[in-house]
């Protein structure tokens, strides 16, 4: 009999695709040798809650927060033991959620530094790829600043061509301009960053689907949670895939 797994709600739809992305790496990265090895897992694909960086940036006056906080109670009232969200900018509301709720909800954020500093010993410069509405709210700023780690994040023209890439190609379901990527990441490193912080989960489809992970400097948000959430739910992270 497979041991006891502990049940896990997922807010997701933030964005559709990601969410999608973020199921098949769990299951993918599980060591399973059956069904009954898997992580049970409630999914919440809520694609229509209101956009998360239009509300930080002030293009729309639609809270997501409120609604996260709902979802969040629902995975609860259903049974799940911990919460997880596989979108950055929506961590902008995590101290909503997490009021909202008596189980914990996992954070991309804190995850996503831990791998980080394990990967670099002495983490002195991030790089940060992400929504704008990350970028404002400043949630990975003030995690890595708390732990002694210079944020990077792109210049103007920079943060322009992500933000085209996750709104007018990912989530667009278009053709993606890596080029123009790797031309904001080469700028970062030029900067001084030691790691690139894939902070949104739109580039975190560009990195599963062109295979940006064989690059150490990539450090991947949802493939952080993912692990995280396996590990979290008593299950166990495959041994024979690369970290």
């Amino acid at each position: 009999m497979a041991p006891v797994s502990n049940l896990v709600g997922v807010i997701g739809g933030v964005g559709p695709l990601a969410t999608a992305y973020f199921l098949d790496m769990v299951v993918r990265l599980t060591q399973a040798e059956r069904d009954q090895d898997h992580v049970d897992l409630i999914v919440f694909n809520h694609a229509s809650i209101p956009d998360r960086t239009a509300f930080v940036v002030g293009d729309s006056e639609e809270n997501p927060g409120p609604v996260m906080a709902q979802d969040a109670r629902r995975l609860e009232a259903f049974g799940a033991e911990l919460l997880v969200l596989p979108c950055n900018t929506a961590h902008t509301f995590t101290e909503e959620i997490a009021r909202s709720v008596r189980i914990p909800l996992v954070s991309i954020v804190e995850e996503t530094i831990d791998e980080a500093q394990r990967r670099v010993p002495g983490l002195a410069r991030a790089g940060i790829l992400a929504t704008t509405g990350t970028v404002r709210s400043e949630v990975y700023h003030r995690a890595l600043r708390a732990r002694g780690v210079e944020p990077l994040v792109p210049d103007d023209a920079g943060q322009a061509a992500v933000m085209e890439i996750i709104y007018e190609q990912v989530k667009a379901g278009r053709p993606v301009d890596l080029e123009a990527l790797r031309t904001v990441v080469a700028s970062l490193v030029s900067d001084g960053a030691q790691v690139v912080l894939l902070g949104c989960t739109e580039l975190s489809v560009v990195a599963q689907d062109e295979d940006l992970l064989a690059d150490p400097l990539y450090v991947d948000s949802l493939d952080v949670l993912a692990r995280a959430t396996i590990t979290r739910a008593g299950r166990q992270v495959r041994t024979d895939l690369s970290s």
